[in-house]
């Protein structure tokens, strides 16, 4: 039977199994590309599969660089804890002729980007800036992006189309990088001189250099720190635990750690008070020992708090960067699926908002 119908494909499990399968198909595949026929049916959706087996989360456009090579963008698609995973990707990619891997969307020039959503057209002649300057939040990116044919009940629409062209203009991994929040406004309400948009590169430029001189460095030691334990009552009546390190909620440096690590890990609790019972709890915390034996503070990585409540542990780590959470989290995850199915997220958060509920008095 397997040599009449073949054996199927082995689902693919590592980056250096994907090359290899990809090696295999890649002449039919460049002709796809080359041809611009049934690319979705034939090669869209093809790689697509490939690259699910392998981790959820790998996005990629694909099109002709040029008359004679195939090009395959790999992107992230704005989620943080995924972009290491492209990185590591492309990095294996083996050299094949007439093909070009990248990471990321790149940038491109201001004078090519012209991007149509319905009605609308968003270009460097109708699309200006300004930043918002915070008193108490020095180092925010806070833009204000400013669109010359804004109508408010097209608002999502519009915002969506910014993003498209700012993701184009800046490229993928400096627009997720270099700009904290992002609002639309119209020209009546702009509250700033305009700067052109074609002006806002050079402006993340200096901010970032500015950014990066100012926090250099930065370390922090966590062994003398003084720890608060909270408790609450929430809404259906359940308790809430927490541990928080208070000290670090008053320190005057939190932007030199922008990246928040949010670690949920669900768990079957006392049905009257949603706490893990004794065994689960101390479950969840050898859990959160494998955590921190690689997310250490002095690397850079502050163990800010964590709660306990509802059948959730909750567990947030502050980070100088993002690349080594997301795969310490990947190997976490794996590690414990046997038992329980944990999820983590990461986001910028310059100045830990993230913990306000935490504060005390």
């Amino acid at each position: 039977m397997k040599n009449i119908f073949g054996k199927k494909d082995q689902p693919i499990t590592s980056y250096e199994e994907f090359w290899k399968w990809f090696e295999i198909n890649e002449k039919k595949f460049y002709k796809i590309v080359q041809e611009a026929e049934n690319v979705e049916s034939q090669f869209f959706e093809v790689l697509t599969e490939k690259l699910q087996e392998l981790r959820e989360g790998f996005f990629f456009l694909t099109g002709m660089s040029d008359a004679t090579h195939a090009e395959i963008i790999f992107t992230a698609d704005g989620n943080v804890k995924n972009i290491v995973f492209v990185e590591e990707l492309v990095s294996a990619a083996p050299k094949i002729e007439n093909w070009i891997f990248s990471a990321f969307k790149p940038a491109l020039d201001i004078n090519n980007i012209g991007v149509r959503m319905d009605d609308y057209k968003f270009d460097k002649n109708n699309i200006s800036f300004y930043a918002i300057d915070h008193k108490y939040h020095p180092d925010e990116v806070d833009i204000v992006a400013v669109y010359h044919e804004y109508k408010a009940e097209d608002h999502d629409l519009i915002a969506t189309g910014i993003s498209i062209f700012l993701d184009n203009y800046l490229g993928e991994l400096e627009y997720i990088s270099n700009i904290d929040n992002l609002s639309v406004s119209s020209l009546e309400d702009a509250t700033e001189e305009l700067i052109p948009i074609s002006k806002l590169k050079d402006f993340l430029i200096w901010r970032e250099k500015e950014f990066v001189e100012k926090y250099e460095g930065f370390r922090y030691d966590s062994d003398s720190d003084n720890f608060q334990n909270l408790s609450a009552e929430l809404e259906n009546g359940k308790k809430l635990l927490a541990i928080v390190d208070a000290s670090l909620l008053e320190w005057d440096a939190k932007a030199s750690h922008p990246w928040i690590l949010s670690i949920q890990i669900p768990y079957v609790g006392e049905p009257e008070t949603g706490l893990p019972d004794d065994a689960t709890y101390l479950y969840l915390n050898d859990i959160e020992d494998a955590i921190m034996s690689q997310l250490k503070d002095t690397d850079g990585y502050l163990n800010v708090a964590r709660q306990t409540a509802d059948d959730s542990r909750e567990i947030y780590f502050a980070c100088r960067e993002f690349r080594k959470p997301s795969k310490v989290l990947d190997q976490i995850t794996k590690k414990y699926s046997d038992r329980t199915d944990i999820d983590f997220e990461i986001f910028k958060d310059k100045y830990w908002r993230t913990f306000e509920r935490f504060h005390i008095g």
